[in-house]
């Protein structure tokens, strides 16, 4: 199928020696970014991959004008109120970025325009604009700016009464500040420059020099990092430290910029907490005493040691408590069972405790953006795998709802009752049922013939909900099943789920996989020449295994800046990440996980067969996956694989790990991963 020359990468064997074994690494070479012979490789291989796709490049236009045609271009957010002022984000027709504006009093009042994203990106390949904080007093916002996509934001503060923004520019930082209630003092996480983990808080005095800044807390345990925040009570300034599976947690009066934080209770490995102010107490979410799905705990504020944390909802083995918002009147618990959304209301006084009615299987439900604290109303997000996506106020006490806003769907073609969506449930290998929640149009017939993607994370206990996209409508509308399998190695099935998914059980994120395709293709929903499987980043990396395992399952595979050279990877320290991830996936300086981990990697399993059609795209600046780690990858994949089906490699050279910047520029990467498939499948017209 490739027909012209792919690039041949050089290869320079380098020993990599660990715990008596060598590895040889043919492609190391390519981690250096700024050598010439790298650049000239990557710059062969979108050479390449543009000559192998160029009479699929009208189709990608129109197909990228198509996803764009249904978006509202002129859209904005459901406004919320906080400190008396309305916030909302809106965009202008033909614009990548938003304008962040906000409203005094009422939304009849004259709108503020405090950020116009579309004139600050002017002469940036990338831009993306970090958390706005507005000082208490309402007169300064903190923001950041990110214009290289690695994540690292420089800090600055605008006088929103002026329009001013002061010259103090704070260098690598998170991109969110949180102010004390002096409006004078603001807190801010900065990262190592190497490592590019958040590892100290420093506090800024307005009008003093940056180099004056106070450092305030430095996490020095490689493996944890750190992040400020204020309760939602407005009492607490709170800095938290965290790993895969330990927290731990200081808090100062926001009266008191400059006294010294309080330890809340000291971090005991494998003890995670988060914390929750309301009037005299602390409600703390946390698995302490085992409590493997969570359970919340209460404390008096003045002696908050996790020695007299009191029980306040009890763990229940089948449910799965994620997160509680507190209200003057009300708690809100979201609670997932059975895979499913739950959003549940307690009166604090305790003569209310019921769930919102939800009836599908294949939706999401989440608890929306909730600042103000004394309010009846209940915000929350709703939408499905055929259901565009709604805001709606709940009224807590009256149980009355009102949709603030439904997705619109432009192009007059979509219609929801259109879609067939539910779940079905394979069977794994050691027997585990394995849920996937599948959408098609109504008209597609499922049988061998049908093409079907097949999408999953399965990584860091992150669920992959079913979610409406109007993008993803380019594929139904063709005749596609889409299906998000709910593996292993995501939380989908309660915590259980993501502890059977990682370290020393991490195969079983890939096996499920291939197990729910066997069973798509049992169930004759499609058959191998028709089943496509796509993942980005550890998701990437379950593509560079099953294609290891299973290639011949696949007719294609997309692989989004995939994590596949693992072993390297989680031996150096040096790389953004590493030493935080060894509760994930293991510290390889430990010759069980170095053995093991060694086993499924994908790069060093790449071996003399067979492998499917692939896409593998990356950017250059990835600060989360090195780009150095696909273009390895592909060059081995060259050099072994025994077919001549299509390997194509994309390198973004000016991004990083979230793609494209721009609301519409990010759609063109898709029209590129939907052309590469519906090209295999015949349907490009």
């Amino acid at each position: 199928m490739e027909g012209k020359k792919a690039p041949v990468a050089r290869k320079i064997p380098k020993e990599l020696i660990k715990h008596n074994d060598v590895r040889i690494d043919e492609y190391y070479w390519m981690n250096q970014k700024e050598d010439q012979e790298v650049n000239s490789y990557l710059n062969a291989e979108n050479a390449y991959y543009e000559s192998l796709t160029a009479h699929t490049k009208e189709f990608q236009e129109s197909l990228f004008l198509e996803m764009k045609g249904r978006i509202k271009e002129d859209d904005s957010s459901v406004p919320y109120k906080l400190n008396g002022y309305w916030y909302s984000t809106r965009y202008e027709i033909g614009s990548e970025y938003a304008l962040y504006s906000r409203y005094q009093g009422t939304l009849e009042a004259a709108e503020e325009v405090m950020f116009n994203g579309n004139d600050m990106a002017k002469g940036h390949d990338y831009f993306s604009l970090g958390g706005i904080a507005i000082s208490p007093n309402n007169k300064l916002a903190a923001f950041g700016v990110d214009t290289v996509s690695r994540r690292q934001y420089v800090m600055q503060i605008k006088n929103l009464e002026t329009g001013t923004v002061y010259e103090d520019r704070i260098e690598n930082t998170t991109g969110g500040g949180v102010w004390a209630n002096d409006n004078e003092t603001l807190f801010y996480t900065r990262k190592d420059p190497v490592t590019l983990r958040s590892d100290k808080i420093y506090k800024h005095k307005l009008g003093t020099p940056t180099s004056e800044d106070v450092l305030v807390f430095h996490e020095e345990d490689e493996t944890f990092s750190t992040f400020i925040y204020r309760t939602k009570s407005k009492k607490y300034l709170v800095i938290g430290s965290f790993s895969t599976l330990t927290s731990e947690f200081r808090i100062l009066p926001t009266d008191n910029p400059d006294g010294e934080f309080k330890i809340f209770s000291p971090r005991t490995r494998g003890l995670e907490y988060t914390i929750f102010h309301y009037e005299n107490n602390f409600y703390i979410l946390t698995n302490k005493d085992k409590a493997e799905n969570f359970k919340i705990m209460k404390v008096d504020e003045g002696n908050t040691s996790s020695i007299n944390w009191q029980e306040f909802i009890p763990h229940r083995e089948n449910v799965l408590l994620e997160d509680i918002d507190i209200f003057k009147e009300y708690y809100v618990l979201s609670e997932r069972e059975n895979g499913l959304n739950k959003i549940r209301i307690i009166r604090w006084d305790g003569t209310e405790d019921y769930y919102l009615p939800f009836q599908l299987e294949t939706y999401t439900a989440y608890v929306g953006s909730n600042p103000d604290f004394d309010t009846e109303i209940l915000r929350y997000s709703y939408n499905s795998l055929s259901t565009p996506s709604s805001v709606i106020d709940f009224n807590m006490r009256t149980r009355e709802k009102e949709i603030k806003k439904e997705q619109q769907v432009l192009g007059g073609q979509f219609k929801k009752e259109n879609y067939t969506e539910r779940r079905i449930w394979a069977i794994a290998r050691d027997g585990v049922k394995v849920p996937m929640s599948i959408v098609y149009r109504n008209d597609t017939e499922l049988n061998e013939q049908t093409p079907v993607l097949q999408y999953a994370y399965g990584s860091y206990g992150s669920t992959i909900d079913p979610y409406f996209s109007t993008v993803r409508l380019s594929l139904l509308d063709r005749g596609f099943v889409y299906a998000i399998a709910h593996v292993r190695g995501g939380e989908y099935l309660g915590r259980k789920w993501y502890e059977t998914g990682k370290l020393l059980h991490k195969k079983n994120t890939f096996t499920d996989f291939i197990d729910c395709s066997k069973f798509l293709i049992e169930q004759k929903m499609t058959s191998a020449e028709h089943l496509y499987a796509m993942g980005g980043s550890a998701g990437g990396l379950l593509m560079g295994a099953i294609i290891n395992m299973q290639p011949d399952l696949y007719n294609g595979v997309i692989a989004a800046v995939p994590f596949v050279d693992v072993v390297t990877t989680m031996l150096d320290d040096s790389i953004p990440l590493t030493t935080g991830e060894y509760d994930e996936w293991g510290n390889p300086n430990e010759k069980g996980f170095y053995e093991y981990m060694k086993s499924y990697s994908p790069y060093d399993n790449v071996k003399a067969q067979n492998y499917p059609n692939m896409l593998v795209t990356t950017g250059l600046h990835d600060s989360q996956v090195q780009y150095f780690e696909p273009a390895k990858w592909v060059a081995k994949l060259r050099e072994l694989k025994k077919n001549d089906c299509l390997l194509l490699f994309h390198i973004n050279m000016e991004a990083g790990h979230g793609g494209a910047s721009g609301r519409f520029e990010s759609l063109r990467e898709v029209a590129k991963e939907y052309a590469f498939i519906l090209d295999l499948e015949g349907k490009i017209a």
